[in-house]
């Protein structure tokens, strides 16, 4: 006996834009509520200095780079999540099953960080896989910033598509609440210099 899925509008609409430009933009994929918790989260870790500074390349395989990434993470463990952080891994778990039942993506794991950007901070264009490890599937950054966020703030995230093989960057601003989806392998993209703290949840579900 199989439960029935019961369609979801927003996530027909990521379905749609990936296989039609690799990439979804969705507003307000969490509640005001739920980004305050989430940001509130983050900064409070963030002073307890639990973050580190980000490298490049993957956990086995990787190097500080200045000139390439700016930013502080703290990854995520689901099994030891705070309040803020069930509820943002509930509403991935959805949507994984939903994409697993609906499009048979096979996403078995995910793996999220908080990302803090300080002021003057970028990271230059790059793509979200590995020579050792190609399991990533999808990239996802979920917006923690405040709702009076502005544009020259910066800190857009520009993603690099092609149309008619002509390249087509595609500008981001960080808005709150925000859930930007593109495919890991697929899409270069970069985070333009920031001008204030930049916040936010990144992750990849991946493949076996």
């Amino acid at each position: 006996m199989t439960l029935e899925i019961i369609e979801n509008p927003v996530y027909e609409k990521i379905i749609t834009d990936l296989s039609e430009q690799q990439y979804s933009i969705v507003e307000d994929f969490f509640s005001p509520e739920e980004v305050l918790e989430l940001r509130n989260s983050l900064l409070h870790k963030y002073e307890e200095d639990n973050f580190k500074k980000a490298a490049i390349g993957n956990r086995t395989n990787e190097i500080i780079a200045k000139s390439i990434r700016g930013d502080f993470i703290l990854w995520l463990n689901e099994a030891e999540a705070a309040q803020a952080e069930k509820a943002f891994f509930r509403r991935i778990n959805d949507f994984v099953y939903y994409l697993n039942r609906t499009c048979f993506t096979g996403i078995l794991h995910k793996e999220f960080h908080y990302a803090l950007y300080p002021e003057g901070t970028f990271y230059k264009r790059h793509l979200d896989t590995f020579q050792n490890d190609d399991r990533r599937k999808l990239s996802m950054v979920c917006y923690l910033n405040e709702q009076d966020w502005q544009p020259e703030y910066g800190g857009e995230l520009v993603i690099y598509n092609y149309e008619n093989g002509v390249e087509v960057p595609k500008s981001i601003y960080p808005f709150p609440g925000r859930m930007v989806i593109f495919e890991s392998q697929i899409l270069e993209h970069e985070v333009k210099p920031v001008k204030t703290e930049r916040l936010s949840i990144t992750g990849w579900l991946k493949t076996r």
